[in-house]
């Protein structure tokens, strides 16, 4: 299915050479600031242009069909569009016959009995992060608003700015139905979420970087990385035990990203080296003294920073020829891919990652 969230819940719509791409958005309170700027800074970073990304470009300016009314939200359903325009699109009935390496086309077209769009990867398209962003700046916006209410959460065009409830506490009524009461110490917080690349190719070394996306790009392959994504400010009791947890509830809305291969939390995989002793976090007044569950304990948010890294796979589309299975004629053949590719697509996720991280906190708000 293409929907997630049970209370603030999004679906993403269109393919990667279609017409056009979007989300609607249900469960957005009324009176939040939303004009069509407000989602320039993160859509950019999401963009392509800088070394080891792909030469596609596309203008990726939201239009708001509905949900909005002079500036602000309305609580009906929001619907955000982005047009397609620089689409070049090869034969790609191709891939019907021999499907790519690391692709979705052959799993895709048994699934859906050859009715799937392959253009570009269609609905298996990374492009189809770009709504998700989109998706991400709204709920940062209600983050903002529910735990800052005296803080303006943003300012529409005609500079009027908007203040949750009353200036000593939350009007609950203008939220999404909550599971969770936010005790008085929650407000006037700044609840930040941030995402930053680590690793590329395994290399962590950033003065290193340009020159082994060079190389690979000359050799025609690509390569994988690995984002480091953390939610600060975020108070006790976010989450629930067992299926909705919080590790399972990110790591849910994260594995959706296209060429996601592994999450970790805190000391993650390498806990299962250490000792409890080096492991656990003791507690101290403030909250834990150290990070290793990586801010979250029994499926709930501790009060520490949330801590969590993602891997993402190399790009699959690469230049190098590969050999692979024709279907058609019966044999091996050597396949080799033309079109505009990333050489490490992970460069352009930490956006992505954090606007996941986003939607699953305005869902439990």
């Amino acid at each position: 299915m293409d929907t997630f969230g049970e209370f603030f819940k999004l679906t993403i719509f269109g393919e990667s050479h279609g017409p056009a791409i979007g989300v609607v958005i249900d469960g957005v309170p009324e009176n939040i600031p939303l004009v069509e700027e407000d989602f320039t800074a993160d859509i950019a970073r999401r963009a392509p242009g800088a070394k080891g990304t792909t030469p596609r470009h596309e203008s990726d300016r939201p239009k708001i069909l509905s949900g909005t009314y002079e500036g602000y939200t309305t609580g009906a359903p929001l619907t955000i569009l982005f047009w397609n325009s620089n689409i070049q699109s090869q034969d790609y009935t191709l891939f019907d016959d021999i499907p790519r390496p690391g692709h979705a086309d052959l799993v895709a077209n048994i699934k859906f009995n050859y009715a799937n769009d392959p253009r570009g990867g269609g609905h298996f398209s990374g492009r189809l992060t770009l709504p998700i962003v989109a998706a991400g700046v709204v709920a940062k916006k209600i983050i903002k608003a529910v735990f800052n209410p005296e803080q303006p959460a943003g300012e529409a065009e005609s500079g009027h700015t908007y203040e949750l409830g009353e200036h000593d506490g939350i009007d609950t009524s203008a939220l999404p139905k909550s599971n969770i009461r936010l005790n008085p110490e929650a407000q006037g917080r700044d609840v930040d979420i941030h995402a930053q690349i680590i690793s590329i190719g395994g290399e962590t070394d950033r003065d290193k970087w340009d020159a082994l996306l060079d190389k690979t790009q000359k050799e025609g392959d690509s390569l994988g990385g690995i984002v480091e994504c953390r939610i600060e400010g975020l108070p006790i009791g976010f989450g629930e035990p067992f299926w909705d947890s919080m590790e399972s509830l990110l790591a849910h809305a994260v594995f959706s990203i296209p060429g996601v291969r592994g999450i970790e939390f805190g000391d993650g995989f390498a806990a299962a080296a250490m000792k409890g002793s080096e492991h656990n976090d003791p507690w101290g007044p403030e909250g834990p003294r150290k990070n290793g569950a990586g801010g979250i304990n029994g499926g709930i948010s501790n009060g520490g920073p949330i801590v969590f890294r993602v891997a993402f796979k190399p790009t699959s589309s690469i230049a190098a020829p590969q050999h692979t299975w024709n279907f058609a004629k019966g044999r091996d053949e050597l396949l080799q891919i033309k079109g505009r590719h990333d050489v490490c697509f992970a460069l352009r996720t930490p956006v992505i990652v954090e606007a996941m991280a986003a939607i699953v906190l305005a869902d439990l708000i």
